[in-house]
């Protein structure tokens, strides 16, 4: 087994993104190989102590930690290979996906979806789902695995798929690490567009703004579709959506009689916009329109993560909440939530997300969503003072009236949150699959050792 690590590394391991939730493990491992694991593993499953494992330390409340127990440093398993011939690319689960995209655009090929921030690994963000600017049309991170070596609560390795121990393979997609560690994935790509072109499009009516972003949900104009709530002058709210579609010079083909013939580049271009933006009701007065790489575009969040990097806010305090809503519920919800006082402390440090999905794409059983077809992904991602626990823990709490708020017109949580919940909130978290999952669970982790930081089993 690879040697278990101490000091700086176990001070690392107490913490994690949100920086609110500390522990204190019993070791790190520094894992080179899947047999390391598996044999760690193994080995906590005698001692009935927990194991949790740990890629890019992105957890907002303590999930990816084990008080008393063993973090897997999952860094090393960090290789990433293409198979361009059967677009395929395999990933360690500690790579992250700026370097999964590296290696796919070489090819020229890329996940049908990625996350937002590509500095998180793999495993991770399949372990909760993954929701990029394409799961409207796509689905999930997690949707377009093919194959999986995960390391079960007995430190057996297996490797699951949908024909191989279907089981295991849903009950660890989006399955929060109760069930198995995922140390591999192999993806599916497909091609890769050269240039994108980037609509900002923005609104002062959240009303108009839900109804375009549900038009844009709806149909295929767009590859990849984001929104925000921005702050506005008088203490009210702003509403952007970003669109994003590829560019090669081409029409899109929204009306077969258009096709561009006898059209200068800059009329042929006008007619582009028109066609994908004409029928929207955002401000033509501030539209943002842009020609960008698709490295470029992919790589957006970069320079802001380091401002936050230089200023400190990357190292305070994170009490963020995410949940799924019901789309006609999200229009009223969404700005009574934001003239709240509890959420004023956005307008200044914090961003808050607006992600319109289809509940029809997105496949993995364990991702809990509202029923219907149309949804919202709500994103308060906060920023705490370093020094003001008390501050810390009323923002904690706002989360969860916000959350029971949310379950009372239909909404749901996406546990990538800062929110406690207990075994019997999970319960209802799941619903009637909770028995399948427990049944997987008690196969595959019978010590319930695995990734105890969520208290799914509390």
């Amino acid at each position: 087994m690879n040697a278990i690590r101490e000091d700086e590394d176990m001070a690392l391991a107490s913490h994690d993104f949100g920086h609110i939730v500390e522990s204190r493990p019993l070791g790190v491992l520094a894992a080179r190989s899947c047999a390391a694991v598996g044999e760690l593993v193994a080995f906590a499953g005698t001692q009935g102590v927990p194991v949790a494992a740990r890629g890019c330390g992105h957890a907002p409340y303590g999930q990816g930690q084990a008080d008393g127990g063993y973090v897997v440093d999952m860094g090393g398993l960090d290789e990433v290979r293409c198979v361009p011939g059967d677009r395929t690319l395999v990933a360690g689960a500690g790579a992250t996906w700026g370097e999964v995209v590296r290696v796919g655009l070489a090819e020229g090929l890329v996940p049908p979806v990625l996350p937002d921030h590509l500095g998180a690994s793999v495993g991770g963000v399949l372990s909760t789902g993954g929701f990029g600017g394409s799961s409207h049309r796509r689905g999930l991170v997690a949707d377009w695995v093919r194959e999986l070596e995960v390391v079960t609560g007995t430190g057996e390795r297996l490797v699951c798929s949908p024909e191989r121990h279907p089981d295991l393979f849903g009950a660890v997609l989006a399955g929060l690490g109760q069930c198995a560690l995922i140390v591999r994935a192999a993806l599916r790509l497909v091609p890769a567009p050269v240039r994108v072109r980037r609509y900002r499009l923005y609104h002062e009516d959240p009303a108009g703004f839900f109804t375009d972003q549900r038009r844009l949900a709806r149909d295929g104009r767009f590859s990849h579709v984001a929104g925000r709530a921005r702050p506005a002058l008088g203490g009210t709210w702003s509403y952007m959506i970003e669109a994003v579609a590829p560019y090669g010079g081409e029409l899109p083909r929204v009306d077969d009689r258009l096709t561009g013939d006898e059209l200068s580049p800059g009329d042929e271009l006008s007619l582009r916009d028109d066609l994908l933006i004409g029928d929207l009701d955002h401000d033509r007065d501030s539209e943002e329109i842009e020609d960008l790489s698709y490295v470029e575009y992919l790589h957006r969040p970069d320079r802001d993560e380091r401002l936050l990097r230089a200023t400190g806010e990357w190292d305070r305090p994170h009490p963020w909440l995410t949940l799924l809503l019901p789309e006609a519920a999200a229009a009223a919800f969404v700005p009574a939530v934001l003239a709240e006082a509890d959420q004023q402390g956005l307008r200044f440090c914090g961003v808050v997300q607006l992600r319109p999905l289809s509940g029809r794409v997105l496949g993995a059983p364990l991702l809990r969503r509202p029923p219907g077809e149309l949804l919202c992904l709500l994103s308060l991602m906060r920023t705490a003072p370093p020094t003001d626990p008390g501050t810390v823990q009323r923002m904690v709490a706002a989360n969860r009236a916000l959350y029971e708020r949310a379950r009372a017109v239909g909404g749901v949580l996406h546990p990538v949150s800062a929110l406690p919940m207990t075994g019997e909130d999970w319960r209802a978290h799941f619903g009637p699959d909770w028995a399948d999952f427990a049944r997987v669970k008690e196969q595959y982790d019978p010590q319930h050792i695995l990734t105890r930081g969520y208290g799914l089993w509390a």
